[in-house]
């Protein structure tokens, strides 16, 4: 990351705020403080945000509709949710909305930055135009992948949109087609060494994949599930 990389902090608790800010910018991050989503639409009007680490529980707009918002722009916005502890259904409900990736308060400091980090990461597309584009169009049962474009075309050439993670997953499928992919292999592929043993986001990712496909949800047959193994991306791809 770079001292130019802008992260919004949307937390309503001002201790948390500015203990969150202060972490970030130790890091080397410039860091913008909001206390409700307000505060973020007039960053946001002002300067490229590069991830937004948004808290579900705000005054006013809630984070969930705040999420909504980012990831459905033309130009989506890395979000990193921070919930309460046991809070599965939101947290399940906002990966499903599109975020990237979520912390559970009481959070780890060192556990948040290494998230913060993978997300950018995952990301750095958005904020980096040093990094050479990959140019490679991927072809598959009648859909198209273009891999610089990050753009998905359905079988009558609609445009589908996809989350950044959406985006990897898929890339990391059509580029091993027809192989097993373990679990752990999809980790790493998509989530860096930051990932968990325990991370289930590629779960909820694969899922919303599958949807966005229109694969089977009760017997997929584009992303098969190999028991004991993995995943498997059964429809033979082109690459042109």
């Amino acid at each position: 990351m770079t001292e130019t990389t802008l992260i919004a902090v949307v937390e309503d608790d001002p201790e948390i705020r500015a203990l969150v800010s202060g972490l970030l910018g130790r890091e080397g991050f410039e860091v913008a403080g909001c206390a409700q989503a307000g505060d973020l639409d007039r960053v946001m009007e002002r300067r490229r945000v590069d991830l937004v680490l948004l808290d579900l529980m705000l005054p006013g707009e809630d984070g969930l509709s705040v999420c909504r918002r980012l990831v459905s722009a033309p130009v989506a916005t890395p979000v990193i949710m921070v919930t309460a502890k046991g809070d599965d259904f939101d947290r399940i409900l906002g990966l499903e909305l599109g975020a990237d990736d979520y912390v559970a308060k009481p959070f780890n400091p060192r556990e948040l930055v290494a998230r913060v980090r993978a997300v950018l990461r995952r990301t750095r597309e958005a904020h980096s135009v040093a990094r050479p584009m990959p140019r490679e169009t991927y072809r598959f049962a009648g859909w198209t992948l273009e891999a610089a474009g990050r753009r998905l075309t359905d079988r009558h050439g609609g445009d589908v949109e996809l989350t950044g993670g959406e985006f990897d997953l898929l890339l990391a499928f059509v580029t091993h087609p027809q192989r097993v992919l373990s679990r752990e292999q999809l980790l790493d592929w998509t989530r860096g060494r930051d990932a968990t043993p325990f991370d289930r986001t590629i779960d909820v990712q694969l899922s919303r994949l599958r949807r966005k496909l229109g694969d089977k949800s009760r017997q997929p047959e584009m992303v098969r599930t190999i028991r004991g193994g993995g995943y498997l991306f059964a429809p033979p791809v082109i690459r042109v």
